[in-house]
């Protein structure tokens, strides 16, 4: 496979993750008890009962006129509280000038014999896709040969396209699947590409927009996960059912080479097609989600589907030598070996397989495993390669990388590479061919430096540096830890002057996230160590449960009915701040986007007296009806499912929506979504910025019209967003 993918995306000290970890504090019921039930808490949590208590359902409807009426009025006072301060002016054309910088690293992929990019600036806002030799790269002006400007595509077809990236067919490269988002949504058309002529191919494979899954077979034929009609499509929106299309026939006319069910979760089925060094097909896999996290695995043998027999809770990353590399993300026992949640393996596809009908298996020597992380690591990022894999990993949160090879019955031999400490690692596309990968480092401070990876002699030869982007000669970067309610500890990094005050009078953002096994790894924000650190304030970054930091238990610790102790655990680290003397409720403020929303809603209802700001950007936010909005039920693996009861119970106890009650001393929070954003409904932040007004609570709303759930449509329009941003934390933190 070769991908350019756009999207989002999304990062303990002392401590591993404890998979027999206490249960989660009852504290907010406690309080809850004390203080009486919230007004807006439905008494029957059915759905059913839970729609009936709710007044602003109307929101609900993207589009629909009391909704864009709400969102225009909320836009109209926040703008002129944001954009009217004298410093978002400032704000605004400093983010502008590092967002399109000319000086920014051009992230590369290998591209045929080539480097392929895709650039945006002031200029070209849009983007621009582009290529030029490996040897050219390396320089300092390297000269680029564009494929496809998306600016112009844009204005000759009257259309706000966002490129969401291009699938080239390997070996030579020169046919490309081009994904194109109206607005910036998850959805997108995909359209045939030829890099010879740098047209769009006459006649070529198109699909309308939707949410696809698509893979190349061959120069003639793609596998495709899609919106075949009525009744193909899960209750989350996602396809459920594969099918090979030929060059030339409609989707009406495809072949269906497998089918999930209807009522899966996650999401959607993926076909991946993983080829050798010269591009013939070394694997068809087809991955079908059962939830967020569980998953049956499949290979497509003579267009037919055979069960693996691998974990449920599984990382697929490719196929060497005819085995499928994998981390297993569950405890896994077969065949009477054990082998622990977050172990890298390589199994043989044919040992994967059942047994036959006369019950006859398949047996090797071979070693199975690649790398056991230790207590107090993570594998993050693998990349296949012909005869051994890249593995990027974390140590107490901390970026390290190792080559290992694939030796057969003697094992899997390691060489590391070497990597500055303290940083983040990160890496990028890889090249079977050339047995060579990208790789990133970055810290708080210190600019990303771009290298590549000779697999083969593990050595790293650095390509380029980003310059730096603020003044952090007055800063340093410190890790410390926290004690959450449970005992359990909680790591974090803080950025801050050198000579900080410990008094408790620094103006300080906490951001976290906890969810989904995204860990939070340092990384360069220059946008925040310019409009922030500049100016004098501290900045935090929380390492809680729900997170990836420690592999699959430390993400698991906090699943469904045990979310709670994410939460304790950022609480615990904003009352670790404050005991240390580094800041104050008064100059403490949080920020989280997407599940980080559901974060900082709940911490603002549950601990209202820890912090003085909130940005709550493109959030869940009512947890009881999140199923109901797309995507939400492709998420009911991390969060629950709040039609059952037993569900919904522990659910309500959070639900920042309906835990809102008056006279509790909220801050002044600030909202903020996308009306185009088809991953998290904007009808979470619209329902409850309404309510904060129902209940009198001064508060800020501002709803973007384009740009979608990843903010990628605009660097121009992203330096507005981040401006708003900082306005907003520097008039409550600062003033």
């Amino acid at each position: 496979m070769r991908h350019l993918i756009l999207s989002a995306a999304l990062p303990a000290l002392l401590m591993g993750a404890c998979a027999t970890a206490p249960a989660a504090t009852e504290a907010p019921l406690s309080q809850t008890a004390e203080r009486g039930a919230p007004p807006y808490l439905p008494r029957d949590l059915s759905p059913a009962g839970v729609a009936a208590a709710d007044d602003h359902l109307a929101l609900e409807q993207v589009d629909g006129a009391e909704a864009m009426a709400f969102v225009a009025e909320e836009n109209r006072k926040s703008l002129a509280a944001l954009t009217g301060d004298p410093r978002y002016e400032t704000f605004r054309s400093e983010a502008q000038a590092i967002l399109t910088a000319t000086d920014r690293i051009p992230m590369p992929s290998f591209l045929g014999d080539g480097i392929g990019n895709f650039w945006q600036d002031a200029t070209n806002p849009k983007g621009v896709w582009r290529r030029t030799t490996l040897d050219s790269y390396r320089t300092a002006t390297p000269r680029w040969e564009t494929l496809l400007d998306i600016d112009a595509l844009s204005k000759a077809e009257g259309r706000d396209w966002v490129f969401k990236g291009a699938d080239c067919l390997s070996p030579d490269e020169t046919r490309c699947l081009i994904s194109l988002s109206d607005g910036g949504k998850d959805a997108v058309v995909v359209r045939e590409f030829d890099l010879t002529t740098k047209r769009f191919v006459d006649d070529g494979f198109r699909l309308p927009e939707g949410k696809h899954r698509i893979e190349w077979l061959d120069r003639d034929t793609l596998l495709v996960a899609t919106d075949f009609g009525a009744g193909t499509m899960t209750e989350s929106g996602y396809p459920f059912i594969v099918k090979t299309l030929k060059r030339g026939q409609t989707l009406a006319q495809a072949t269906e080479v497998y089918r999930g069910e209807q009522s899966d979760g996650g999401y959607g089925v993926s076909p991946a097609v993983y080829r050798d060094r010269d591009g013939k097909v070394s694997a068809v896999i087809i991955t079908r989600p059962l939830d967020t996290f569980r998953s049956e695995t499949w290979q497509l043998i003579d267009g037919r589907p055979l069960r693996l027999e691998i974990p449920a809770r599984v990382s697929v990353h490719g196929v060497l030598n005819g085995k499928l590399v994998f981390t297993a993300e569950e405890a896994w026992s077969r065949r009477g070996v054990d082998r622990k949640a977050g172990d890298l393996l390589a199994v043989g596809l044919d040992v994967l397989h059942p047994p036959t009908v006369s019950g006859d298996i398949v047996i090797t020597n071979a070693s199975d495993m690649i790398f056991r992380p230790e207590a107090r690591q993570a594998v993050a990022e693998v990349r296949v390669l012909t005869d051994r894999v890249v593995v990027s990993y974390t140590d107490s949160v901390r970026g390290r990388a190792a080559v290992f090879r694939d030796r057969g019955e003697w094992g899997w031999p390691r060489t590391d590479i070497a990597m500055p400490d303290n940083l983040a690692v990160s890496l990028g596309d890889s090249s079977k061919s050339r047995g060579e990968v990208f790789v990133s480092t970055q810290g708080f401070l210190v600019p990303p430096t771009l290298s590549l990876a000779d697999a083969n002699a593990a050595t790293l030869t650095t390509l380029k540096s980003a310059p730096a982007k603020f003044d952090a000669s007055r800063d340093v970067t410190e890790q410390y830890e926290a004690t959450s309610a449970d005992g359990t500890k909680i790591p974090y990094f803080i950025t801050h002057p050198r000579d900080m005050k410990l008094d408790g009078s620094n103006p300080t953002i906490m951001l976290g996230y906890g969810g989904f096994q995204i860990s939070l790894n340092p990384a360069y924000k220059p946008e925040m160590g310019k409009l922030w650190l500049e100016r004098g304030g501290v900045f935090v970054q929380a390492n809680i449960r729900g997170g990836g930091e420690f592999g699959p238990d430390w993400h698991q610790a906090a699943l469904k009915e045990n979310r709670q102790r994410a939460f304790d655990d950022f609480a615990a680290v904003a009352r670790d701040l404050e005991q240390r003397g580094v800041t104050s409720p008064r100059r403490l403020g949080i920020y989280g986007r997407s599940n980080g929303g559901v974060l900082t809603s709940v911490s603002i209802t549950q601990h209202p007296e820890l912090f003085n700001a909130a940005v709550i950007e493109s959030p869940l936010v009512d947890m009881l009806r999140y199923q109901e909005l797309p995507a939400g039920a492709s998420w009911i693996g991390e969060y629950g499912d709040p039609r059952i009861p037993a569900d919904a119970a522990f659910i309500a106890r959070y639900s920042a929506y309906q835990q809102l009650r008056p006279g509790a001393g909220y801050p002044r929070v600030y909202l903020t979504t996308n009306t185009r954003d088809d991953r998290v409904h904007p009808g979470h932040a619209r329902k409850f910025a309404a309510r904060l007004g129902d209940l009198g609570y001064d508060h800020l709303y501002y709803e973007d019209t384009a740009g979608g759930h990843s903010n990628d449509a605009d660097p121009v329009a992203n330096a507005r967003r981040w401006a708003r941003h900082y306005v907003y934390l520097s008039q409550q933190l600062m003033d």
